[in-house]
């Protein structure tokens, strides 16, 4: 645990920082999960790109897993030993994947990634002008997340248009 580093933390309870962070690192860990399975699934048109940016995803989730598990050590707190524990920590939750065409997949991620966006967005609100390095942490965090939406967004609005420019030209 940083004593120093933890004396700049003001208005606000190191152990609700380790607590949310905890939540966080849930959710990180069932994505990173969710990215790499449905990569692992996924059928259809443009899968090819689809497994790409789902690997990515997967990719990042790990990363942040690792940053959040970081703070929550230099806070003196312990992440979540257990990964039964993902399941009752997690804010967004985990959805396996039922239709494993393209489009069902890109709108199941698509979910993740908003209910990730709300979750940052209030640690950031959480975190602003009392915990600055948690809130950079978040804060970074979060403009992966937002990335992540609109990569995932952009695959999913050329895969419906050009199936529907498929469909009209029948």
């Amino acid at each position: 645990m940083a004593r120093r580093g933890n004396s700049i933390i003001r208005g606000i309870e190191i152990s609700e920082i380790i607590s949310v962070l905890n939540k966080a690192y849930a959710d990180e860990w069932l994505a990173y999960y969710q990215y790499f399975i449905e990569a692992k699934v996924i059928k259809g048109i443009m899968k090819d790109a689809a497994i790409a940016e789902l690997t990515q995803h997967a990719t990042d989730e790990l990363r942040h897993a690792n940053m959040v598990a970081d703070r929550i050590l230099q806070l003196g707190g312990t992440p979540l030993l257990n990964p039964k524990e993902w399941f009752t920590h997690t804010n967004c939750g985990y959805e396996e994947p039922k239709d494993f065409d393209v489009v069902s997949i890109l709108e199941d991620s698509i979910k993740g990634e908003q209910c990730a966006i709300s979750i940052y967005s209030q640690l950031v609100d959480m975190t602003r002008d009392k915990d600055i390095v948690t809130y950079d942490i978040v804060s970074e965090i979060l403009a992966d997340e937002v990335e992540h939406e609109e990569d995932l967004q952009a695959l999913h609005d050329d895969i419906t248009e050009f199936v529907q420019s498929l469909k009209n030209k029948l």
